[in-house]
């Protein structure tokens, strides 16, 4: 990856299920658009803390954030939805490992 490339993923979680948004050690990103086809909840992880910070109850997107996540500093997608739903998320690599 190199500065500026896009970092993404889309995927089906099963219920339960997360979806980690945490970039190789030594890269940085920001994370612009979160889409989720059911039920989420969004958490800040630090990998001793973590505090959940948004929800939402049903399918939909958070689109225009400006979420920074590193190797020690990242976020997860939890689908909370009773089965299987799509969730990914895109940004920007700010800084290349």
């Amino acid at each position: 990856m190199a500065v500026g490339d896009v970092y993404a993923d889309l995927q089906s979680l099963a219920d339960d299920a997360e979806l980690t948004i945490q970039p190789a050690a030594g890269a940085e990103a920001v994370i612009h658009n979160a889409y989720y086809g059911g039920a989420v909840e969004f958490y800040r992880k630090d990998g001793t803390d973590t505090v959940m910070f948004e929800s939402d109850a049903a399918a939909g997107a958070r689109i225009g954030m400006c979420w920074h996540v590193t190797n020690g500093q990242y976020l997860t997608i939890k689908n909370v939805s009773g089965g299987a739903a799509i969730v990914g998320f895109d940004g920007v690599y700010t800084k290349a490992a």
